[in-house]
């Protein structure tokens, strides 16, 4: 089984790389001194057998180039995550669509709301609710197994924009037998920023971090960035 590379694991790998180089000019510069002091102690007459040496040297040798080895994966590693990152900020500015229950809201601009049910139901609601956990919109949903779409125009039940925030999607739907019917969301919105938690990627969208791998697709916004016009010179 191989473990996912992150920073944190790609960090750890190239310290202990360097611990291993530090110890290793360490015992070789200690296997050199003691080669010297028996060299010039030794019977000339007796002279040592320094085939003992020559396999320490190769000894040496061989794990100097496995350590070269590591600092090269090292290298390719902290390539590697650095064209991850520089690849994600690609999304900043893009309509990303991903899977969750939760969303950022700023009152104003509809949030489109795609939900999935596992079978058919005779009564379904879809509620949405703040971060407190209190239902500021509740209407009905469909009951047909499959996709649905649902925009939500920022309004909660007394027709009022809500305040910007992050809300959370609550699907209730009942089959025949007054079973639950299991439901999936996918929300969608607009890529602010990239960072990392643990050592992965998230894409910044409204208040949340979303991980790369819930991303389902990202598009062209229809309504571009409002840029900060250039101040004139007096």
């Amino acid at each position: 089984m191989v473990s996912d590379v992150t920073v944190g694991s790609a960090l750890d790998a190239q310290s202990k790389t360097a611990q291993a180089q530090t110890g290793l000019a360490e015992d070789f510069a200690q296997f050199l001194t003691l080669l010297t002091v028996q060299l010039q102690n030794q019977d000339p007459l007796s002279p040592m057998d320094t085939a003992e040496f020559t396999n320490q040297l190769v000894a040496f040798t061989g794990v100097e180039q496995q350590i070269n080895t590591n600092q090269k994966l090292d290298d390719l590693v902290a390539l590697q995550l650095n064209n991850s990152m520089g690849s994600a900020l690609g999304y900043v500015g893009l309509d990303a669509s991903y899977v969750s229950g939760e969303f950022f809201s700023d009152g104003e601009t509809p949030v489109t709301i795609n939900y999935a049910l596992d079978g058919v139901a005779v009564e379904a609601n879809l509620r949405i609710l703040d971060e407190n956990g209190s239902i500021v919109f509740e209407g009905p949903a469909a009951t047909a197994a499959g996709s649905h779409e649902f925009i939500w125009n920022g309004l909660n039940n007394q027709g009022s924009p809500v305040e910007p925030g992050t809300y959370n999607i609550q699907i209730d739907a009942l089959d025949n037998n007054d079973q639950a019917v299991g439901s999936s969301t996918v929300v969608e919105g607009r890529v602010r920023g990239v960072e990392t938690q643990g050592g992965l990627i998230f894409l910044l969208i409204g208040e949340r971090a979303v991980s790369l791998g819930n991303v389902l697709n990202v598009s062209v916004p229809d309504t571009p960035v409002e840029e900060t016009p250039e101040e004139t010179e007096a």
